[in-house]
């Protein structure tokens, strides 16, 4: 059975640095993108970034260009997303997801596997 579990998500001020972690199990792990999606109280589920197989293609949403940076580690199963210089508007819930992308590396319906989510908190 396919399993993403995130980690590494929690309280920050303003300006500041988190990583959070999926780890991912019962998939051919190279086989697939994987993506960052996150969702805000009130608000609807908004695509972060991803990455593809081999993870030299990466795909980034405006609002984290510049700041978010999307990795992924074979050997171990995992991917990881850098955030830096954290904003209030970055507070949300953040998934991981995995599929078989065909043609919207950026849309949620194109992922097919998902994590419960890890709670990310920008608050001065």
């Amino acid at each position: 059975q396919v399993q993403l579990v995130e980690s590494g998500g929690g309280l920050v001020q303003p300006g500041g640095s988190l990583r959070v972690s999926c780890a991912a199990s019962g998939f051919t792990f190279t086989n697939y993108y994987m993506g960052w999606f996150r969702q805000g109280s009130g608000k609807e589920r908004e695509f972060v970034s991803s990455i593809n197989w081999s993870g030299r293609a990466t795909y980034y949403a405006d609002s984290v260009k510049g700041r978010f940076s999307i990795s992924r580690e074979s050997a171990e199963t995992t991917m990881y997303l850098q955030m830096n210089n954290l904003t209030p508007a970055d507070t949300a819930v953040y998934y991981c997801a995995a599929g078989v992308v065909i043609s919207g590396e950026r849309s949620s319906a194109e992922y097919t596997a998902w994590g419960q989510g890890t709670q990310v908190t920008v608050s001065s």
